[in-house]
């Protein structure tokens, strides 16, 4: 007999704490996909409520809040996490409470779990392309920091391989903890100085990110003294930290709100018209937003109180996001993502430099990273040290 009783789901972000800048653009992309799914007539006729926990940052409340998700509020599926740590909370308890945990952000691969669907870049994704751009436009002396934890340290020692590769030279790595202070961030950056680096990849998360560019304002150094190179820095940081600060710096990313692509304006019209406001948008934000309706899309079509049919359901899914059309791979539960590289404007939007022209595989297991050779491979080729030839990168 049919159901009417609703599906409840799990939703785990952070309004407060050291990552809440972001995680609160990712609820906000949640709450608005759950809203529409609804409207359009939920899942199959049922509703679709979102159970939420506030972890106020502390990957330990992850751990205990999906733990009570599972156990207490007898969800399948849980929406969310931002860093690897809170990834990794969570995944500790995915498997013996039997969940399924739908994962928003880049991070650094290396992970495979029947737990786990990764709708965020991994690493020749987003890493590669933004060493390609910095190798064809600067002459790259490059600083390598970022907050002190497994992603930004696997995201630095993979970009300092490509750049290396490539005829770069990396000058030194340093990372700093959540408790950094101001002085810290001010010895960083006079060291940064010293070296004459050209180029800072930086991968500064949450508060971290604001201390970085704040002690990057009181150094005087600004775009045209040193380029900042990110795969985290979006336009939810931007205005925190003031756009003032970032103009003229560079972000990687699968999506950017500037995009003029008919699937995203028509999504950023939408929340406007349905939540009176504009939206926080970036790459977190349409990751959240993607996954929810990626979710409700294979409920549609299995038992959606079954957490294996629903993962089988997903893999190999498509869905047209606000940054193109993604699939979700069906061999490595990982999303085929659209890389594009933007400069930050005195608004706080994005230039889009550079994109590709098709939506790049996921290949998160890759051992080493190196540019190699000049000749152009086919794009069906993309053995593991494959760069992506021109053809395929679109400039502006």
């Amino acid at each position: 007999m049919k159901s009417d009783q609703p599906i409840y789901i799990g939703v785990l972000f952070s309004k407060s704490g050291w990552t809440a800048v972001t995680e609160r653009s990712m609820l906000s992309a949640t709450e608005f996909a759950i809203d529409e799914i609804n409207m359009a007539g939920g899942i199959g006729g049922r509703e679709l409520v979102p159970v939420y926990r506030d972890p106020m940052g502390d990957p330990e409340s992850y751990q205990k809040l999906a733990e009570d998700l599972l156990i207490e509020s007898k969800v399948k599926i849980i929406l969310g996490c931002y860093t690897s740590r809170q990834r990794k909370a969570v995944l500790s308890v995915l498997g013996k409470e039997a969940g399924l945990l739908c994962y928003p952000a880049q991070y650094e691969g290396f992970e495979y779990s029947d737990n786990i669907i990764y709708f965020g870049a991994v690493p020749n994704q987003n890493s590669l392309f933004l060493a390609l751009h910095l190798l064809e436009n600067f002459s790259p002396r490059v600083y390598i920091v970022g907050s002190d934890y497994v992603w930004p340290r696997e995201s630095g020692r993979i970009m300092a391989d490509l750049l290396a590769s490539g005829g770069g030279e990396v000058l030194g790595q340093s990372y700093l903890g959540d408790d950094a202070s101001a002085t810290d961030f001010d010895a960083l950056i006079k060291n940064i100085k010293a070296c004459s680096a050209n180029i800072i990849f930086n991968n500064f998360v949450g508060r971290s990110n604001i201390k970085f560019y704040e002690a990057l304002a009181e150094n005087s150094l600004d775009n045209e003294q040193i380029v900042v190179a990110s795969l985290t820095t979006s336009e939810a940081d931007i205005r925190e930290i003031g756009a003032a600060a970032t103009a003229g710096h560079i972000t990687a990313a699968t999506y950017f709100a500037s995009q003029s692509n008919p699937s995203n304006l028509a999504c950023l019209e939408r929340y406007k018209a349905f939540r009176g406001e504009q939206p926080d948008a970036n790459m977190c934000w349409d990751a959240a937003y993607t996954q929810a309706h990626v979710v409700a899309q294979a409920m549609r079509h299995c038992d959606p109180e079954n957490i294996n049919s629903i993962r089988s359901e997903i893999l190999g899914t498509a869905f047209d996001a606000p940054q193109g059309r993604i699939m979700i791979d069906p061999l490595n539960a990982h999303c085929h993502v659209w890389p594009k590289i933007g400069v930050a404007r005195k608004d706080g939007q994005f230039d889009i430099i550079a994109e590709t022209n098709q939506a790049i595989r996921p290949d998160p297991y890759r051992t080493t990273y190196s540019l190699f050779g000049e000749g152009e491979l086919p794009p069906e080729a993309n053995p593991p040290d494959f760069h992506w030839p021109r053809s395929l990168r679109v400039y502006r």
